[in-house]
């Protein structure tokens, strides 16, 4: 049975007359939905901890910034836009003791609610609404007039009006716009967590280093492995978006097509879909969110030398300079806090 697609006339934005809504953090997600609800009406509120480079981002667009502790109190509903490791520390110690009956804690992943790094009294209303792209695409499509479709969740219903409220944030940031589907905390939590591991992030990002690793090593220019292995990537995806992958097949020569069918399944075998099955199994069991944590907890030391690595790939050399030489490619830097991207 088809889920259901909730739109703009199956919310009102009404839930919120009379309330205040706190953005716990000011990153891709935080900022995004802040803007994107003051916008639309609300009172929005920022909570950042002391000393938190996002204070002035957050001051700039226009917002009160209060402690994090201070914007709980203040307020009716609680972005925790906060990482899913740092969720548990400071809900711990600035979200829990200011918490009263009747408020309602919102997230845009479940990971913290379903891995029980936090657990929320009874008497507060659990949802969660959750955009399907990054902050700064939820924020770009909304001034676009347009939507990121969105995915809205409720794990505690202590009000009888949480998934109004969760409808109610959905629309606020423009997904009712896209269209927004009824998940669950645990559904959206593994299925984002694959999709993040095997195929949108580390999937694809290492596809594209190994293609274009094993052209500069046939001898081929660095340049021509960068636009076959990455730079029309873009391009192929945008017709996926567009119609699915055979209407992109419909859109790419018949021998691009062959090549498709032929070749890719040789590549993208068995061998990595039992692969995939086990990376599940971890995120089913508790595993990979247990090591993620832990990672946190001991400095991130792999994490930040695994990313250093990455940014040190010769694609990355090759593709800043070639970026350079296309007018119409908006420059972003890629330093500083995310809200000011």
């Amino acid at each position: 049975m088809p889920a259901k697609v909730y739109t703009d006339k199956d919310a009102d934005l009404n839930a919120f007359k009379g309330k205040t809504l706190a953005v716990l953090g000011f990153g891709s997600q935080g900022h995004a939905h802040a803007l994107n609800l003051k916008e639309s009406g609300c009172k929005v509120i920022i909570g950042l901890y002391k000393g938190s480079k996002s204070i002035e981002a957050a001051k700039k667009k226009g917002f009160k910034v209060y402690s994090t502790a201070e914007a709980v109190q203040k307020a009716d509903v609680i972005f925790v836009a906060l990482p899913d490791t740092k969720q548990g520390d400071v809900f711990k110690n600035d979200i829990e003791p200011n918490l009263s009956k009747g408020k309602a804690l919102l997230f845009s992943h479940g990971f913290a609610i379903h891995f029980k790094t936090v657990v929320p009294p009874e008497n507060v209303d659990v949802i969660l609404v959750a955009p399907k792209g990054p902050g700064h695409i939820v924020r770009r499509q909304y001034t676009e007039g347009k939507g990121v479709p969105s995915l809205i969740a409720v794990y505690q219903n202590a009000s009888r009006k949480a998934k109004k409220i969760a409808l109610a944030w959905a629309k606020g940031i423009g997904g009712t716009r896209a269209g927004v589907i009824q998940t669950t905390f645990k559904e959206e939590t593994e299925t984002d967590l694959f999709g993040e591991q095997t195929v949108l992030c580390g999937g694809t990002s290492a596809l594209i280093q190994a293609g274009y690793e094993v052209l500069v090593e046939a001898g081929y220019q660095p340049e021509m492995a960068y636009f076959e292995c990455l730079h029309e990537l873009k391009l192929i995806v945008d017709l996926i978006n567009e119609s699915g992958i055979s209407g992109m097949r419909f859109s790419i020569s018949e021998t691009a097509k062959w090549g498709d069918v032929a070749i890719g399944p040789k590549i993208i075998d068995a061998g990595v879909k039992r692969r995939m099955k086990a990376a599940l199994k971890d995120i089913q069991s508790g595993k990979f969110a247990k090591g993620w944590v832990r990672e946190y907890q001991t400095g991130y030391k792999k994490y930040n030398s695994l990313l250093k690595a990455g940014e040190k790939h010769g694609i990355e050399k090759v593709g800043q300079r070639l970026r350079g030489l296309m007018p119409w490619m908006q420059k972003r830097s890629t330093k500083g806090v995310q809200a000011s991207y």
